[in-house]
């Protein structure tokens, strides 16, 4: 990609070809057509964009980095046609209604994997998409794989496992919201990224808290626990450093460089924190303890 390929490169292809395939399968609720066979085929159709990675910009990587974005296109139109879904259920009579915090943090992972392929189409062509620098647009497609995908995901399945409560509900809204707006904060300003910045830490903190409380959890073994420990105290260093980053960036205060984020918040936040979280996930699913706990009555899964 460029001279963070170092750092960009392996973590996206990890991204790509492991996070999001491992993450779909967590997915609980309604499953629109198609979302089985996508499901499945992910690494497959996952491997042109990973391979894109590894090339020089080009013709010939800007086309394995389009098929990859189509891929990313149709997981987002998963995200209305599984809303469609929900709202469905609702209006047929089922009491109470889906935990819309958890929903909306599903939704959101599955959409934000098509804001990394376009990102990713424009940097492999080499064009400063909407004025934005090569660099950013390299760095957009992990952000959007982890803070995008996997957080959100992770925000929304430790909504439902918790069984509801303030500390759930907000790391579910935040994780999401602090996404969009950083998004948001790339076309206003370097403040406006701040805000979004601080958004996403709040909900990244909750994430971390809730994280650690799984781990007390009676389903997790050892092996599960140190995952669980891993993913939580990564994830509190690394948005310390993502937030020493935007206020660096909106006050002009000394604040690490983009190389060296890479190196430290992007690393552990897609190895520290994502792929620990979802294989602690994904062992506690194969053990059978990963079910949503009661809800409320005025709240049940979708």
């Amino acid at each position: 990609m460029t001279a963070l390929s170092a750092f960009v490169v392996p973590v996206v292809t990890v991204g790509m070809l492991w996070v999001v395939p491992t993450g779909l399968g967590l997915v609980e609720g309604p499953r629109p057509p198609g979302w089985e066979p996508l499901r499945r085929t992910w690494p497959l159709l996952a491997l042109p964009g990973a391979v894109s990675l590894w090339l020089p910009r080009s013709g010939p990587a800007t086309a394995l980095a389009a098929c990859y974005a189509l891929a990313t296109l149709a997981l987002a139109l998963q995200a209305p046609a599984r809303l469609a879904l929900v709202l469905r259920r609702t209006a047929a009579g089922r009491a109470g209604g889906p935990a819309w915090p958890a929903e909306l943090a599903v939704l959101t992972a599955l959409v934000s994997p098509s804001v990394a392929g376009l990102a990713l189409v424009a940097e492999r062509a080499s064009y400063p998409l909407f004025g934005f620098e090569l660099d950013l647009l390299a760095l957009t497609v992990p952000h959007f794989h982890f803070a995008g995908f996997a957080a959100a995901l992770v925000a929304g399945l430790l909504r439902r496992t918790s069984g509801g409560g303030a500390l759930a509900t907000t790391a579910a809204l935040s994780v999401p919201a602090g996404t969009l707006l950083v998004l948001i904060g790339y076309f206003v300003d370097d403040w406006a990224e701040l805000a979004g910045a601080v958004v996403l830490t709040v909900g990244m903190a909750a994430v971390s808290v809730l994280t650690l409380r799984e781990r007390r959890g009676p389903g997790a073994d050892r092996v599960t626990r140190i995952l669980l420990g891993v993913s939580a105290l990564v994830l509190a260093a690394t948005m310390a450093l993502a937030l020493w980053w935007a206020l660096g960036e909106a006050t002009g205060l000394p604040h690490p460089t983009l190389t060296w984020m890479a190196a430290t918040h992007g690393l552990g936040n897609a190895l520290g924190f994502a792929v620990c979280a979802l294989l602690a996930h994904r062992r506690l699913r194969a053990a059978g303890q990963l079910h949503p706990a009661p809800l409320p009555r005025t709240e049940l899964p979708a």
